[in-house]
């Protein structure tokens, strides 16, 4: 692990006031524009940092745990385009432009199209979601995202028989994302970041699109302005800063795969019984319980939702397809 000094921000680096507020305002007109009689929920108005969205409903599918604090979930991040170490992303995200947003829908899809954020969130209206999020180097938080089902997008688009698979690529742009510069501290990926899911485990109602936490407008450390979650899986697998969704028929080259395969599967759920080469899978540190006196968690099958996904994978042998 690198152990690095602390990277003071210029203000230089610093989201300007009139871009937040734009943002913000653009945010709020979509929310505006929302279909009547759906429940949609309205996007917060500009304002002061820390404003939450209004009427956001709790989802049956959240989680009754003590959430992660906001600094922690903000601070302590994996987002290589911004550099490797977990404070990176916090320290270098500040210049990063969120908004405007697009994402390209592509591949074998009957409705291709490229839409734009606020046409995504006006179709789809958000909910709090409650959910556990693991890493593979054995820590995890307690995360209130919010967002939308990823198969709500999927239904609206209309795969084809071909699509087997869904493919999601990150925002290349070095200019923004220091980590993608040659030379310095990233961890020597091949860009763009591109993660995948077989259509059935897309189509599964636990998998997120998240666009808020702690019921605030997605953090650029976090992956904004839209991020997608799949809590039963390691937390590489849900890729930040979308710009494509691509469905395609054969297996996408993923970009941990293809940097280390022997290190990071293809499906990458979460199993304690099958041991990361450099490391034990079978505990974790949740992120916020440092004291020496409380002892690591056990790391639970599929992060503890098991009982919602395990039958996705079943006569897969998960050591050999991890």
């Amino acid at each position: 692990m690198l152990i690095k000094k602390t990277v003071t921000i210029s203000s230089s680096e610093i989201t300007p006031r009139e871009v937040y507020l734009q943002r913000r305002r653009l945010l709020r007109e979509a929310g505006a524009l929302a279909v009547a009689g759906v429940g949609a929920t309205l996007l917060p108005t500009a304002g002061e940092a820390g404003q939450k969205f209004p009427n956001l409903r709790k989802s049956p599918y959240s989680l009754d745990e003590k959430t992660t604090t906001y600094k922690n979930i903000t601070s302590y991040n994996n987002f290589y385009e911004f550099g490797s170490g977990k404070s990176d992303p916090s320290e270098r995200a500040g210049n990063f432009r969120s908004f405007p947003w697009s994402v390209a829908i592509e591949g074998e899809v009957k409705k291709p199209a490229v839409y734009r954020l606020e046409d995504l969130l006006k179709h789809h209206p958000l909910e709090e979601r409650v959910y556990r999020l693991r890493c593979v180097e054995a820590w995890s938080m307690v995360v209130p995202w919010v967002g939308f089902p990823l198969r709500d997008l999927i239904r609206r688009v209309e795969p084809t028989s071909r699509a087997k698979y869904v493919e999601f690529t990150t925002l290349l742009d070095p200019a923004q994302m220091s980590g993608q510069r040659p030379g310095l501290l990233g961890a020597g990926l091949d860009w763009p970041y591109v993660e995948g899911l077989r259509l059935d485990e897309a189509m599964h109602p636990l998998a997120l699109m998240a666009v808020g936490l702690y019921g605030e407008v997605l953090p650029n450390q976090n992956g904004a302005p839209i991020r997608l979650v799949v809590p039963w899986k390691y937390g590489f697998k849900s890729i930040k800063s979308i710009v494509k969704i691509r469905f395609v028929e054969k297996q996408p080259l993923t970009t941990w795969v293809r940097a280390n395969s022997r290190e990071y599967g293809f499906y990458s759920n979460v199993n304690p019984a099958v041991d990361h080469p450099r490391w034990s899978q079978a505990s974790e540190r949740r992120i916020g319980e440092d004291s020496l006196f409380l002892p690591k968690r056990k790391t639970l099958p599929f992060n503890g939702y098991a009982d919602q996904v395990a039958s996705l994978y079943a006569g897969m042998d998960m050591k050999k397809y991890f």
